[in-house]
């Protein structure tokens, strides 16, 4: 069960998301704050799992409790909620569990609460968060969401089990940045997430993997990369 303050500095947001998390049976506790004082003030009163944050708050702004509370031994999660979409990255730099835009639907807001269970069962960090753009509207998809990354010129496109994004980021710098996240370059073309790997194939010298329900080929650049991150995780060929 989870003890959340919801802090915003305009009380009919206040109201309705304690409404709507009211409603959630995962919730246990609900304090409210109209100011980021208060906010403060409410961590140091009560057991605290988690903060509802607006960014935009007068004096002291939902960013500014997070830099404060990251320097908690045991920080509580942090989602932001704001109408502001131009923060997110800044947001996911102090390690937000989510970012939710107003007006808030009931199904992200659940998908929020969800994260924050996650972490109080045993995950000690929030996962790597990414901004995508989906039709001309910002969204955030978590890294450990993504079973490949394909290359398309400057851009990489991110495949999920639901849907694909794409992203102006080469797949090069992406190879680096995610390698200790698990992501190894299978081919020029695409970067696998090798918890994601289903199955190897091998036939007539080739080889490739199953990862979902596409099967992605494996470069002989690549291969012996490939070959010693799955003996490490004993997959074998026709597993």
């Amino acid at each position: 069960m989870v003890n959340v303050v919801i802090a915003d500095d305009e009380l009919p947001a206040v109201e309705e998301l304690a409404f709507l998390l009211s409603r959630d049976p995962r919730i246990r506790t609900i304090h409210r704050a109209s100011s980021g004082a208060e906010a403060l003030r409410a961590l140091e009163m009560h057991d605290v799992d988690a903060l509802f944050l607006d960014i935009h708050m007068p004096s002291l702004s939902g960013l500014d409790i997070a830099r404060v509370i990251s320097r908690f031994s045991r920080p509580p999660a942090v989602v932001f909620v704001t109408a502001d979409e131009d923060r997110a990255l800044e947001a996911f730099e102090l390690r937000a569990v989510d970012y939710l835009l107003k007006p808030v639907r009931v199904e992200r807001l659940a998908e929020s609460v969800r994260r924050i269970c996650e972490l109080m069962e045993g995950v000690t960090a929030a996962p790597e968060v990414i901004t995508v753009d989906q039709g001309g509207i910002s969204r955030m998809i978590r890294r450990d969401e993504i079973r490949y990354v394909q290359a398309q010129g400057d851009y990489a496109r991110l495949h999920t089990a639901e849907a694909s994004y794409l992203i102006r980021i080469p797949l090069n710098d992406l190879e680096r940045q995610w390698a200790d996240a698990g992501f190894l370059r299978t081919h020029r073309s695409y970067l696998v997430a090798m918890d994601q790997v289903r199955q190897v194939r091998i036939s007539a010298g080739r080889a490739s993997l199953l990862v979902g329900d596409a099967e992605l080929p494996v470069s002989r650049r690549h291969l012996p990369d490939v070959r010693e991150k799955l003996e490490a995780t004993r997959l074998r060929p026709g597993q």
